[in-house]
């Protein structure tokens, strides 16, 4: 298939369209002319949308679509793309349905059989990511952290021994009390704070959860940040293990009760402890 086929616009489709997070030059040429071509737009906020379409000199009809009335637009959104209009969703910045609206309009769409494409482009997590200097390999999204204080606690628990990089959106109204939470909760690591980026006055900070909450003390948050925190390392990882306070003998039997033969009880513990199966052997023959 050529370029231009791949790039035509088709009837009847949902462009999922990803837009600057803060240049506005980077908004590809293909989101550029998708926007241009479709016959309608989705957007989170028109008003913001609206901006970046007089950049370009494009005008098109527009319906608002975010978390508080999506339910309803959903099924106007669906109604248009089945009667062969197409269509383009955007948020404010970055990639629609990460962190933003869209996900379940998605969802919607795939359940009656309506084609979606994604016109990829910026995303905050992704770019941060890529400026932390921290594993990227492997890594989890967070997003923002929701509901109580102690259901963010409890989130927290839940991967504190995760060994991938975490990476988490947050206000500046609510980044202090974030990081102190992460700190508290995760521990001592490195962090990257992300913000304005792509912007003239982007800035990563690259410092530890500790020494990031005594920042912000000295320096009022501005803007959107995304905060990259390295993950777990082993020797945490073991602290913090159920076998953390029983000796290596206790921890193969352990295993064996739970119907392991003694040798795959004692490779077993080699993986658990990072130490290698000789020692284990060792010290279940003395």
């Amino acid at each position: 298939m050529s370029n231009t086929e791949k790039n035509k616009i088709i009837g009847g489709t949902l462009y999922i369209v990803a837009t600057p997070i803060g240049n506005l030059a980077d908004l590809s040429e293909r989101a550029r002319k998708v926007l241009g071509e479709v016959d309608f737009i989705a957007a989170e906020d028109t008003r913001v949308t609206g901006l970046l379409l007089s950049q370009y000199g494009i005008t098109k009809p527009m319906l608002m679509y975010h978390d508080h009335n999506k339910e309803q637009k959903e099924k106007e959104i669906i109604k248009k793309l089945q009667s062969g209009l197409s269509g383009a969703l955007v948020s404010d910045a970055g990639t629609p349905c990460i962190s933003d609206p869209g996900g379940e309009l998605v969802r919607a769409c795939i359940e009656n059989d309506v084609p979606v494409t994604s016109v990829p482009g910026c995303c905050a997590a992704i770019t941060a990511l890529t400026l932390s200097g921290f594993v990227t390999g492997r890594f989890a999204f967070e997003g923002f952290l929701t509901g109580s204080q102690g259901e963010k606690r409890k989130r927290l628990e839940e991967i504190k021994l995760d060994k991938r990089t975490l990476i988490f959106y947050e206000s500046p109204h609510r980044v202090q009390k974030t990081v102190a939470l992460l700190h508290e909760v995760l521990g001592e690591r490195d962090v990257a704070l992300a913000r304005e980026l792509t912007k003239l006055n982007e800035q990563v900070v690259h410092t530890t959860l500790g020494r990031a909450v005594r920042f912000f003390d000295e320096h009022a948050p501005k803007g959107e940040y995304v905060l990259v925190v390295a993950g777990a390392k082993s020797e945490q990882i073991r602290e913090e293990a159920f076998f953390a306070d029983m000796t290596i003998a206790e921890h193969v039997t352990f295993y064996m009760n739970s119907g392991l033969s003694k040798m795959e009880a004692m490779k077993a513990v080699s993986r658990d402890r990072g130490i290698p199966k000789g020692v284990v052997y060792k010290e279940m023959v003395e």
